[in-house]
């Protein structure tokens, strides 16, 4: 076991001395109630069989009552010091894995799945903050108990003592054995259990897939599977539990037989009181407890290492992409310039009139090159558009621009400053982004909106959404922009959802705009009226706009065409279409595609009520 590992995760809890000073007394005290009860036992015992009915038995009543009564209370303090120290801890280990989280670069997410790192904030978590309350107050209890009951043994009856305390060394080298495999037991039925949940889940929300497909007999045998699996490892759990508690009474038993029959022996004789046999019996009885309980910490702690180790990776883990130390000193100093507000937050100026590529390199991997030799120069009020088929790197490339990835070789200036010696906090706030699977926040249309700029008024608000056709819809929503959107945004439509991204976007008013088929779930009417506002919108910003419409991106200043990673042309609309290249005759392609599609209702457009041709028919 690393003992590292939990020094580090106890850390978490030395913010709440006074609590730990509660838990720890509260916790020594019960033991000691606990030591109390045979002592006093013995004591009235020893009493009655010296003085028989002269004996005080109203003051034992009242001894035994106000050891029951420092019972409760050290039980009730040390269960509310221990459950806040849990609820505290968890929140602090959280609070860190989720604020590292934020500052963690996208490389950071591309190859750990949603569901991992849930559980490692969650389960986890729980798990960890469990052991590191209740696994801790158990150990002060338990060591007290033990401590404590050893010494009053080896204080009454030496002999007696060292028989009780011989079962001691297997017992509990078989609780921690069986405890080890129980808890990897139990482990297996959770995590059959959340493949059944997740099994459950899906067959739930793809039923329309699933009846499309006539899937319902093949779903069915692989959740019986599933439940099958369940059984065998919950049968197997309960068969360890069940063998490992009768061990554990069996060898209690063990000792408070050998105590009785080596005591009653002695006490035959004179050299054991009956009291003492008394007292004994019951040391012995409950010596174990703290055994049992101790071991299953200790197994529990094994298991969880496992645990320990990924969440203190997520709090621990470092950015790939972030400032330079002189970055960050630069920072540092502007806080404290009087000048602050008139500059950006490295010291440098504010406005950003070029972005500029220069024989940029990229790969997710050092073996497979997504970007090649990439030059391309945006000026403030120019729009870019990027097109190129699928896979080509047009949104790996915008990725860079937004210093979301940065080049494996190469640079992106600012202004002819590589961006890496500028704030990368500074860049990322003068971006706005909308992407074609555009993702919503829980809460109202006004709330997502107002995402973009906290600061801004209701009119604001209103005045974005007007300006990309979002408006219209809003305002049709049960409680307008004060509508809840559910989830994720399930209230909303894949196209309503891409309208609340572009107004949040514009209304933070940024330098740089992206935007990724930002319109392609929208219909053909939004569309329109937000192509014809476009002007406004794009008016004195550096725009990327990637599209497989090439109609919409007709007006560019520029168009690149990506292709395998590499540019193969790059020109206004018009001058691509007279070189007749790759862009051309993808143009053209599309345009026919949309001719055909419309071509019904246009023919229907130039038909009588009669059905009769309105253009005059050609001579045969």
């Amino acid at each position: 076991m690393q003992i590292s590992l939990w020094r580090r995760l106890f850390t978490f809890t030395l913010p709440y001395k006074a609590e730990l000073w509660v838990m720890v007394v509260a916790g020594s005290v019960t033991a000691l109630m606990e030591m109390a009860y045979p002592l006093i036992t013995k004591w009235l015992i020893d009493d009655v069989d010296a003085n028989g009915q002269e004996a005080d038995l109203f003051f034992w009543a009242m001894v035994y009552l106000g050891t029951c009564f420092l019972m409760a209370v050290s039980i009730g303090s040390f269960i509310w010091m221990t459950s806040k120290i849990r609820v505290y801890a968890s929140y602090d280990i959280r609070k860190a894995a989720f604020a590292n989280l934020q500052n963690l670069s996208f490389s950071f997410f591309d190859y750990r799945p949603v569901g991992w790192l849930m559980a490692r904030m969650t389960s986890d978590c729980e798990r960890l903050t469990n052991i590191l309350a209740w696994g801790l107050l158990d150990l002060i209890w338990g060591s007290a108990v033990m401590l404590g009951m050893t010494v009053a043994m080896l204080v009454m009856n030496w002999k007696l003592a060292l028989l009780v305390l011989a079962i001691v060394p297997f017992l509990t080298w078989v609780s921690i054995k069986f405890q080890r495999t129980i808890l990897g037991s139990a482990r297996a039925v959770r995590r059959t259990n959340s493949r059944i949940t997740g099994a459950y889940t899906q067959g739930i929300m793809g039923v329309l897939t699933s009846k499309t497909f006539s899937r319902e007999a093949p779903n069915a045998s692989e959740f019986r599977h599933l439940t099958g699996d369940m059984y065998i490892a919950s049968v197997r759990n309960l068969t360890l539990s069940a063998i490992y508690i009768p061990i554990i009474l069996i060898m209690s038993s063990l000792a408070v037989g050998l105590t009785l029959a080596v005591g009653g022996s002695d006490m035959l004789v004179g050299i054991v009181e009956a009291g003492t046999l008394v007292a004994f019996m019951m040391f012995a009885r409950h010596f174990f407890d703290p055994v049992e309980v101790m071991g299953y910490w200790f197994a529990e702690m094994q298991m969880a290492q496992a645990s320990a180790e990924r969440v203190l990776s997520l709090i621990d883990a470092e950015p790939e992409i972030k400032d330079s130390d002189s970055v960050s000193n630069a920072v540092r100093i502007h806080r404290s310039t009087p000048q602050r507000e008139t500059r950006a937050a490295d010291g440098g100026p504010v406005d950003i009139h070029e972005v500029e590529l220069v024989n940029v390199n990229f790969a997710y991997n050092t073996t497979v090159p997504v970007l090649r030799d990439i030059n391309l120069t945006a000026r403030k009020g120019e729009t870019i558009a990027i097109v190129g088929p699928t896979g080509s790197g047009k949104s790996t490339l915008v990725n860079l621009v937004c210093r979301f990835y940065q080049p494996t070789s190469g640079q992106v200036r600012i202004d002819g400053i590589d961006y890496r010696n500028r704030s990368l906090r500074w860049l990322q706030s003068n971006l706005g982004v909308v992407l074609q699977n555009a993702h919503v926040f829980r809460g109202t249309v006004l709330e997502n909106i107002r995402y973009g700029r906290l600061t801004a008024s209701d009119s604001d608000v209103i005045e974005a959404a007007e300006t990309v056709g979002a408006h219209e819809f809003i305002n049709a929503l049960e409680n307008g922009y004060r509508t809840d959107v559910g989830e994720d945004g399930d209230m909303l439509s894949a196209g309503q959802k891409q309208l609340v991204s572009f107004a949040r976007a514009i209304l933070a008013d940024p330098q740089i705009l992206v935007m990724d088929e930002a319109t392609s779930s929208v219909d053909t009417v939004t569309e329109a009226k937000i192509q014809r506002s476009l002007g406004q919108v794009l008016s004195g910003r550096i725009s990327f706009v990637i599209a497989h419409r090439l109609s919409t991106i007709r007006n560019a200043d520029r168009i690149v065409v990506l292709i395998d990673g590499q540019i193969s042309e790059i020109g206004d609309h018009a001058e691509l279409i007279a070189r007749g290249g790759h862009y051309a005759n993808l143009y053209y392609q599309q345009s026919l595609q949309e001719a055909t599609r419309d071509w019904p209702s246009n023919r229907a457009n130039d038909q009588t009520e009669d059905g009769e041709d309105l253009v005059e028919p050609s001579p045969a």
